[in-house]
């Protein structure tokens, strides 16, 4: 036997989340009840029943015994904000007691502007270590994958830094990251009175800067951010410079983004808590995936949730993404984010779990990687403390997750005390 042959078996369910026919799965998730699984390098080679393991595979390799827990795939969390210094605490309980997000992104010394100064004035070391805390935050939930932003610099200088910390952090996490770059996040303060010359910046220095160097370019296209029309011209820049685009579209009003996101052919268009069915409908046509981040509503005291079952009557893919940031969103717990999923936005348990995995693959155009657990897929997974994935809203507010696996290798495991 090959020593890199990596097996998991004794599990209550086996959620694959397969997109393909696989031996005795069920359902909507291709469950597999006592379900096993083996990798090879890496790689999984055989999904199915533990009774029907072929007995070459199940003679040796490393065995993870998953104690009769549930396991899923990896979590794909498709839109997190992880580089950024300085807490947002006061502001989050000054919303909680009334005071609007419009408000504080309008003042120039609060909301995203404050997350900036404090990111401008950390250093790159400082950064990183604060990153990397995050980035094991996200693997001791579940989490596997991340899309990861800049945004918090809005300057050449400082997301230039913002693209080293996350060229490092790459190099020292087991986590997978997708770096996006969002140098247009928000006019910064020292251009409000003349947004067009940072767009300007953006177009002809900050863009080119950051080619080569992550695989999307996001824009905040709403109310009091980019207009629609500044954001086509930053995003068509991307394109021309090989950054396919992102959107955060139409969180506080319905701008027309994501009907931006649809003519640019943008792999997801984000948070859509306004978009209307005009959006939903270009969208569907264009391919264009829907990320839905409950978290940030739930954080905001907002009772306006995304119509996610209009999205999905409009037969568009969903992705759940934790919008992990220090304002509007500050957790790493995709678990939670799908409880909301299904009290908030009225998703199923299936629906939300889909979401969670392989919608959030579909929104990184990597669903031929990760998001399921099928053969010739990249193993990686997480154990849960649960018995059933309809637990997993069920038990909400906690860590449900026991053992992380990043392809092929236990990168987290619980201690008896963190056990329920």
């Amino acid at each position: 036997m090959e020593r890199d042959t990596f097996i998991v078996t004794n599990t209550s369910q086996l959620a694959t989340a397969a997109e393909r026919d696989i031996e005795g799965a069920q359902g909507p998730l291709r469950l597999i009840p006592d379900g096993a699984l083996a990798a090879r390098d890496g790689r999984i080679v055989w999904v199915g029943p533990r009774a029907a393991m072929p007995g070459q595979l199940a003679d040796g390799g490393e065995v993870l015994d998953a104690g009769g827990r549930l396991v899923i795939p990896g979590f794909v969390d498709a839109h997190t904000h992880p580089i950024f210094a300085g807490l947002r605490a006061e502001e989050f309980c000054a919303r909680a007691l009334g005071q609007s997000y419009q408000e504080l992104l309008a003042r120039g010394d609060a909301g995203i502007m404050s997350t900036v100064n404090a990111t401008r004035a950390a250093t790159e070391d400082e950064l990183l270590a604060l990153a990397t805390l995050r980035a094991a935050a996200f693997l001791r939930h579940g989490t596997t994958t991340i899309e990861a932003k800049t945004g918090y610099g809005l300057s050449p200088e400082a997301e230039e830094k913002s693209l080293r910390v996350l060229e490092r952090l790459r190099e020292r996490t087991p986590l997978n990251i997708v770096p996006t770059y969002l140098g247009a996040h928000l006019v910064p303060t020292e251009y409000r009175q003349d947004p067009e010359a940072y767009v300007r910046l953006l177009l002809d220095e900050m863009l080119p800067m950051a080619a080569g160097r992550v695989e999307f370019c996001d824009v905040f296209c709403d109310q009091g951010a980019f207009t629609v029309e500044q954001s086509r011209r930053i995003l068509r820049r991307a394109l021309d410079l090989g950054m396919p685009p992102r959107l955060h579209a139409d969180e506080l009003a319905d701008v027309g983004a994501a009907v931006l996101a649809a003519e640019l052919g943008a792999a997801s268009a984000d948070h859509l808590v306004y978009v209307e069915d005009r959006g939903m409908e270009a969208m569907a046509r264009a391919g264009t995936v829907a990320t839905l981040l409950p978290g940030t509503t739930f954080s905001l005291a907002s009772d306006h949730y995304a119509p996610a079952r209009r999205m999905v009557e409009h037969g568009l893919t969903l992705a759940l993404a934790t919008d992990c940031n220090p304002g509007t969103c500050y957790t790493e717990n995709m678990a939670m984010v799908i409880s909301l999923a299904v009290l908030k936005l009225k998703l199923t348990p299936e629906e939300a779990l889909h979401a969670a995995t392989m919608g959030g693959a579909y929104s990184l155009r990597r669903q031929r990687e990760i998001g399921s657990l099928e053969e010739g897929k990249r193993c990686d997974l997480v154990v849960l403390d649960a018995r059933t994935y309809h637990e997993i809203p069920y038990h909400f507010g906690v860590n449900l997750a026991h053992t992380t696996v990043v392809n092929g290798r236990v990168v987290y495991q619980a201690g008896p005390g963190n056990q329920r």
